[in-house]
């Protein structure tokens, strides 16, 4: 039996039990990457976390429904966009590719909807058109905004005052012109060389907090259960969703609001000047194995602080490697124990298992978890050595190892592949996997043409209909592998 979820609200800055909206379903909203670049450890130190999260609430039984943004129009995608002198859509595709990419070595499972905020246009469109109509939002030289003034609650989630925002100087700076410094601008009026949209609001393009606010009542409703992001957005970010979406539908927007802490290096911000800021595909390069990565990530509790060191990546390491012999030590081993013993193994796996359930449930208390995950590997390990565990203990501990891995992603995923080979455009290509239905692997073989012939909006979205169906592609010099999660899911 699970100990009731509990879940620190950002809203109320309180331990809360969980109580979704709708029994045993929960809909989740998390603010994606902006693919301006290629993302780095920071970043997946929440997509880690968002993934744990995930994994927790259908081990305690719900049915989950992930959205995560792709921010793929801003200030930084277009001024890369611009640089390279690439169209928008081909700028972004390397970097949501490589995002998809990086998800996958790191066992992370596909949201259910990945939107794009250049696909969402109408949607946005559409909220600016209810908050015009409600006087919340205003036009100024092409561009439109919204009054801060009018919204009484702004500020509730960052605990700010609106009237001395001028003063912490925390303002969004938008080159835009607007009536109140603490006014926001939801569309952009259109630039000379930018990327823009006609609509019954102007020729422009959305700002970067409506994209959220229109996507996740999308896809989520009007309120959904929990919406999850880095602590860093909290202000202006996620401030300003709040405004837009409850000032639009006189409804709260999520239950819960849940913000992760930032990852540091070597006690230092992480910082491109400073040369710490490391991406997933660097610690690859260097050999790491990206589960430890993924182990180390998810080993401190989201709200704290966490410091990556190389000498706590070789301890992920040797933590991942100690319960991965555990394991198989067990499966090597069961048959040949003894039918009884003096039931150490019973003892300590029900305290592991009380222990485990009542921390993972406290706020997703991932290191207290973990600590007696390895409790739990050391009295086996100790009874073992000692001939004190009996088969059927050796049995029940392995399988509690192998069910709270739903959690983890850490032990090996031992899948028969299937090899084929496939002829684009005169070379001929590798794609590797489990067996997949024919219609799947027509998903997979249309992606690697469409990727071939450098049509990387048409490849994204052969990708987008992969993960929906659990599956999630990794590119290779060769050609491509293909990953299903046991779930059904990849993971």
């Amino acid at each position: 039996m699970v100990t009731k979820l509990h879940l620190y609200n950002s809203w109320t800055r309180s331990l809360e039990p969980f109580v979704p909206l709708e029994a045993q379903k929960v809909g989740v909203y998390a603010c994606g990457p902006t693919v301006y670049d290629y993302a780095h450890i920071g970043n997946f130190r929440f997509n880690v976390w968002v993934d744990v999260m995930r994994r927790v609430l259908e081990w305690t039984g719900h049915e989950v429904k992930l959205v995560m943004n792709i921010t793929d129009v801003d200030d930084k995608t277009i001024a890369g966009a611009t640089r390279l002198k690439q169209s928008l859509g081909d700028y972004t595709a390397r970097y949501t590719e490589a995002f998809f990419d990086d998800l996958c070595r790191l066992r992370i499972a596909p949201a259910e909807h990945y939107p794009r905020a250049t696909e969402h246009i109408d949607e946005m469109v559409k909220l600016v058109e209810r908050l015009k109509a409600r006087d919340l939002a205003y036009e100024q030289d092409g561009s439109i905004y919204f009054r801060v003034e009018r919204f009484p609650d702004y500020g509730k989630l960052s605990r700010l005052d609106p009237r001395h925002l001028r003063s912490t100087g925390r303002i969004e700076g938008d080159a835009y012109d607007k009536e109140n410094i603490r006014d926001f601008a939801l569309w952009k009026g259109a630039k000379e060389g930018e990327p823009s949209w006609d609509t019954r609001i102007g020729l422009g393009r959305p700002g970067w907090h409506l994209e959220c606010s229109a996507m996740s009542m999308k896809y989520l409703g009007e309120t959904f259960d929990i919406h999850v992001g880095g602590v860093d957005l909290m202000f202006p970010h996620h401030e300003n969703e709040i405004a837009q979406s409850v000032g639009a539908t006189g409804n709260p927007l999520a239950q819960f609001w849940l913000h992760c802490d930032h990852l540091i290096v070597n006690g230092t911000k992480m910082s491109k000047s400073l040369g710490n800021q490391y991406t997933l595909k660097q610690l690859l390069d260097e050999g790491h194995d990206p589960v430890a990565i993924r182990y180390l990530l998810a080993s401190v509790h989201y709200r704290k602080q966490l410091n990556f060191t190389y000498e706590g990546l070789g301890q992920a390491n040797a933590a991942v490697a100690r319960l991965r012999e555990l394991v198989l030590r067990l499966e090597k081993c069961t048959e040949g124990l003894p039918l009884e013993g003096p039931g150490e193994g019973k003892a300590a796996l029900q305290r592991a298992d009380q222990g485990f359930r009542e921390t993972i449930a406290d706020d997703l208390n991932t290191s207290g978890a973990l600590g007696h995950m390895f409790s739990l590997v050391k009295a086996t390990n100790a009874a073992l050595d000692c001939g004190n565990l009996a088969s059927g203990e050796a049995t029940a501990i392995l399988a509690w190892f192998h069910d709270v891995d739903r959690i983890w992603a850490l032990l090996p995923r031992e899948q028969q592949l299937v090899e084929r080979t496939i002829e684009i455009n005169g070379a001929v290509l590798e794609a590797v996997g489990i067996p997949i239905s024919d219609d799947d692997f027509e998903l997979v073989t249309a992606r690697m043409q469409a990727r071939a012939d450098r049509d990387f909006v048409a490849a994204d979205k052969l990708r987008d209909r992969l993960l929906k169906r659990g599956i999630s592609l990794e590119d290779t010099a060769k050609g491509v592998r293909w990953h299903v999660d046991v779930s059904g899911r990849s993971g």
